[in-house]
């Protein structure tokens, strides 16, 4: 058995995965990803994250592609200096990654690569668009979660007679996975079009949490809820809204915070795609349910973030009452933010 730790959101999670869980995935991302052996994959991502373990030691283990080793992702100079040295074929990263990559590379550094796949957090779509503009490669957007070994879906080099990538989506489901879409309060089951919590089932999907009552949670009758909020177009290209634990219900309205957070950045003047600036969360409200906190590492008064979120038309129920000045936002070694950590400064006095 394999274990990995995740808790980007709460406390951590001990995911147990078996040797089936692993092997499958590999097959499954195997089989739509096309490497041989004059492919290589660029390996810095840490081992001991599953997207890192799985697509950058197990599949070119079994699939026999070769690859170039170094200990973070985070030094983009060296990893690019790699790249260029052994010429790399396939970048595997992060959007956080992919924008330092971004600021202080030339394009000949990367000239080598064929295949540049992001996951672990949303793709905006600004930096992929400048990111080809730069460097005339597009870049590709997948999705996935510790508790799928991880890859659940993934947008594909667009050379076939049906389209195989779509902007704004994580891609198709890879081969062997089922999903429906589901009334995240309810369960009823919905349109696959509408938006609701996505249910997964398939040979990735993990047996269970360290703890049996987390696990008794998750499933339904052999389906896993993934706590995502998407939906699928009428071409099965799945779209990611973002998570259930990062929408506040308000007065009974779902305020999406990624949203808020992109609109405050914008309010800003900073780049929306940018980590480590601004983080919403929710906490309890005894008049609504649940009231907005804003953390940021910028002086910004209440009274201003409120011009400038009227200003861009958002609607006074998504603006945060408390703005909450930090030092530093506490980020995971991805680059995203630490959720829990992020709430227990939002609840301090």
């Amino acid at each position: 058995m394999a274990r990995r730790i995740c808790g980007t959101t709460g406390e951590p999670k001990g995911v147990i995965l078996s040797h089936r869980n692993i092997i499958a995935n590999v097959m499954q991302f195997r089989s739509v990803v096309d490497l041989d052996r004059s492919d290589s994959i660029m390996a810095s991502l840490p081992f001991f994250h599953c997207f890192g373990c799985t697509a950058t030691l197990w599949h070119p283990l079994l699939k026999g592609v070769r690859i170039v080793t170094y200990p973070t992702p985070a030094d983009v100079l060296k990893n690019a200096e790699l790249i260029e040295k052994y010429q790399i074929t396939v970048l595997p990263t992060t959007p956080t990654f992919l924008r330092a990559y971004l600021k202080h590379l030339e394009p000949r550094r990367l000239a080598s690569l064929k295949l540049l796949v992001t996951g672990a957090e949303k793709l905006p779509r600004e930096l992929a668009e400048s990111f080809e503009q730069k460097f005339g490669l597009p870049v590709l957007e997948g999705y996935g979660l510790t508790e799928t070994a991880p890859v659940v879906s993934l947008n594909l080099p667009d050379n076939t007679v049906q389209p195989s990538a779509r902007k704004g989506s994580v891609g198709k489901l890879l081969p062997g996975l089922a999903a429906q879409i589901r009334d995240p309060d309810s369960g009823e089951l919905l349109d696959p079009h509408q938006l609701g919590m996505l249910w997964l089932k398939g040979p990735n999907v993990f047996e269970r949490y360290s703890e049996d009552e987390r696990t008794r949670e998750v499933f339904r009758d052999g389906w896993f809820r993934t706590g995502d909020l998407a939906r699928f177009d009428e071409d099965e290209f799945l779209y990611i809204e973002g998570r259930l634990s990062r929408f506040s219900k308000i007065a009974g309205e779902m305020v999406p915070h990624e949203t808020v957070e992109r609109k405050i950045l914008e309010s800003l003047g900073v780049d929306p795609g940018e980590q480590g600036v601004v983080t919403v969360v929710g906490v309890p409200d005894k008049s609504k349910g649940e009231m907005l906190v804003l953390l940021t590492t910028r002086d910004l008064s209440k009274h201003e973030l409120r011009k400038g979120l009227l200003a861009a038309g958002v609607p006074i129920l998504w603006i945060p009452k408390v703005v909450k000045r930090v030092t530093t936002l506490p980020l995971l070694g991805s680059g995203k933010a630490d959720l829990a950590k992020c709430r227990q400064l939002a609840t301090q006095r």
